[in-house]
């Protein structure tokens, strides 16, 4: 074994989750293992250390990541610790993995793994919002310009995987099962060894190039055939009976009713469901020396370690009351050479304009300050300081300093950030605490913050498509005068 202070280290994200749990039996021995969580007041079994990091802050996860070779990412659908979320989780996993890829980047660390989701053969453009997002995620890692080592597994078989309580929930809890035409889509499961096995080879990877691998367990079976060997691994005789048509509202529906999972869980799983899940035929995709078991007897094992407490993934999350926070991600498509700070800019001149005059943003010089009021009114609802340590192209950082809108003015700031080789701009409201009561606050402010970003939304597309327009009948000319 070699000396504790000369091991490698790596920062786990999504340590204390159904993977990163089974991480440090496969690795303590020859890493130095460190758990990121936000939430932990525990060190986690296994883990040599644990940092506190919320991965919202750019700041808390840059000092999280410090100090490491690698960094581990398990983070999927992460949740903001806010009494009050608004966004789509896709929109929110991005602005996770792109602190988690900046920060990484401003640590020194040499590569980033990352666990993601197997996708269907073909177009990108038909894949459901769950696996968008996987995809995106990938993106947004590779963007920070490290050596980025991507996992695309399927449904991972073990005794407290979420997917996998779905499907042993179903048999064990009905006697007789309906079973759409999604039932019939082909997949590839992975058993949860084989995926950590998986991950301690990708780590012998010192070659400074990126690299994906699809990852399996072998076998090729429809999630019917899962669903009636998960039965067979219980000992239970089950009635599947095909249907011919059973639409995925209902689906969603059927599957959270019997399994008790929250919908927020089952929806993107089951819309993903009409795919087929199967690795590449390409050999580059896959792992050299990566030789899986027999799912057959994973899924004999995740039968045996059972247990009937619901999976950390099924229990309420507590985000959503936690202390009186709002926090907002809301997505924009960028007109094509702009940045983040121009997109910042623009919504300061726009805001005025788009509402008759009766918003006024003043900008204070003597303080740095933009000031948000009603016109007539020298009462100041909200004031504004660009943050200029944290500021650039890329991100532009204004910290909430005062205004009767706001609470608490010590953490809360609006954020806007390019990603994707900056074709998205994402427009982020972090630890807002609103002066107004709470139940009046989402009636009115915060109904009217979603109003104003869709106003905005527009304005950016029309200026997109103008951009577009100069392009093309640019080009046109260019041809017409060769």
């Amino acid at each position: 074994m070699s000396d504790f202070h000369t091991k490698p280290t790596i920062v786990v994200a999504g340590a204390t989750g159904f993977v990163g749990q089974a991480l440090p039996a496969a690795l303590s021995d020859e890493y130095r293992l460190i758990a990121l969580s936000r939430s932990a007041t525990k060190p986690v079994d296994g883990y040599h250390a644990l940092r506190r990091a919320d991965l919202f802050s750019l700041t808390e996860t840059r000092r999280a990541l410090k100090g490491a070779d690698v960094a581990i990412y398990l983070v999927h659908s992460m949740m903001p610790s806010a009494r009050l979320v608004q966004g789509h989780f896709s929109d929110l996993d991005l602005m996770c993995a792109d602190n988690f890829a900046k920060a990484a980047k401003d640590a020194g660390v040499r590569r980033i793994l990352y666990v993601g989701g197997l996708l269907p053969q073909g177009s990108s453009d038909d894949l459901s919002d769950h696996l968008s997002s996987r995809l995106e995620v990938e993106r947004a890692l590779a963007g920070s310009g490290l050596p980025v080592t991507t996992l695309r597994a399927g449904l991972v078989v073990g005794a407290h995987g979420s997917s996998y309580q779905l499907v042993a929930r179903l048999v064990r809890r009905l006697p007789i099962m309906i079973c759409p035409a999604w039932t019939q889509s082909r997949m590839q499961p992975i058993g949860l060894p084989d995926l950590v096995h998986a991950i301690a080879l990708s780590l012998k990877d010192t070659s400074g190039i990126s690299h994906t691998y699809d990852v399996a367990s072998g076998e090729t079976l429809s999630y019917l055939q899962l669903m009636k060997a998960t039965a067979r691994s219980f000992g239970l005789r089950r009635l599947f009976l095909k249907v011919p048509s059973f639409s995925t509202r209902l689906s969603r529906l059927w599957v959270s009713l019997t399994t008790g999972a929250p919908k927020a869980l089952v929806a993107p799983l089951v819309e993903s469901l009409k795919h087929d899940m199967l690795v590449r035929p390409n050999p580059e995709q896959r792992l050299s020396g990566f030789e899986p078991q027999s799912i057959w007897r994973h899924l004999e094992e995740a039968a045996s370690g059972n247990s009937k407490k619901a999976p950390r993934a099924f229990q309420p999350t507590k985000s959503q009351s936690a202390g009186d926070k709002v926090h907002s991600v809301q997505r924009f498509a960028m007109p094509a050479g702009r940045s983040a700070a121009w997109a910042a800019f623009c919504y300061l001149k726009w805001l005025p304009t788009a509402f008759f005059g009766v918003i006024r943003v003043e900008f204070n010089e003597s303080e740095d300050r933009y000031d948000f009021r009603i016109a007539g009114l020298k009462h100041i609802l909200l004031s504004l300081r660009i943050d200029h340590e944290s500021s650039h192209e890329r991100r532009l950082v204004l910290r909430i300093v005062g205004g009767s809108l706001v609470w608490d003015t010590s953490r809360g700031y609006l954020e806007f950030r390019s990603t994707l080789e900056q074709s998205t701009l994402l427009v982020a409201i972090h630890d807002f605490v609103p002066s107004l009561p709470w139940r009046i606050y989402r009636l009115s402010q915060a109904q009217a913050h979603l109003f104003v970003m869709w106003r905005f939304r527009r304005h950016l597309d029309r200026l997109r498509r103008r951009s577009t327009r100069a392009v093309v009948d640019l080009a046109n000319q260019q041809r017409e005068a060769a």
